[in-house]
């Protein structure tokens, strides 16, 4: 009797190793499929945002954070357009500040954070009210999430065309991709020289001419 049961049980211990049955192809590839699909592209560990369908220009799902689950997407895509706009901007500015200053009192500093610093407070207080009001009058007065696209208006388009490139609708596309990619570039680009100088407390260019590690 005992031999019998240490039978049972070394075969039932055995049973425990042996290999599942292999689910068949097609299980496997509906399986992998959805998978795929419900992750995100950007960041293939985390979930696809439900909002992030893929259907606005350079929508990689990237949204680790959830912004997309509580803000309207128009919104959002109107201000990821304006801080990568205003991110070339600066990334230009930055290179021109370092090499051409303006011969006035308090902008002859080619260091472009402490440039800052020089210009006169009335002078910010200027940018700051023209900045306040291109944003008003470019929405109409709607800068709230539940009005700004009230009108129809697509995000970011403020009606500004010189060269008319949106003439061709295939070529607006490609172009509204390529300004999406150099704005996420420029704002990191910008960040990065921000710190740097912080840093070394030396223009962008000069370091690059003399880069030495730190120490």
């Amino acid at each position: 009797m005992l031999r019998a049961i240490l039978v049972l049980a070394a075969a039932a211990s055995a049973s425990a190793f042996a290999p599942a049955a292999l689910p068949t192809r097609a299980a496997r590839s509906s399986t992998q499929g959805l998978k795929m699909q419900d992750r995100s592209y950007a960041v293939p560990f985390l979930s696809r945002p439900p909002a992030l369908d893929g259907t606005m220009a350079g929508d990689v799902g990237f949204d680790p954070l959830g912004f997309s689950n509580y803000f309207d997407l128009k919104w959002l895509r109107e201000a990821e357009l304006k801080h990568g706009r205003v991110c070339m901007l600066g990334t230009l500015g930055f290179l021109v500040q370092e090499k051409f200053q303006l011969p006035l009192p308090g902008f002859g500093e080619k260091l472009p954070i402490e440039a800052f610093f020089t210009v006169p407070t009335g002078g910010l207080w200027q940018i700051f009210f023209t900045l306040g009001a291109i944003e008003i009058l470019s929405n109409n007065g709607r800068i709230s999430p539940g009005d700004m696209f009230a009108d129809g208006r697509a995000p970011g388009d403020l009606g500004f065309d010189p060269l008319n490139l949106s003439s061709d609708e295939s070529a607006l596309r490609r172009f509204e991709l390529a300004e999406l990619k150099h704005g996420r570039l420029a704002m990191i680009g910008l960040g990065g020289m921000l710190h740097q100088q912080l840093l070394t407390k030396q223009p962008t260019l000069e370091q690059l001419a003399n880069f030495q590690p730190l120490q």
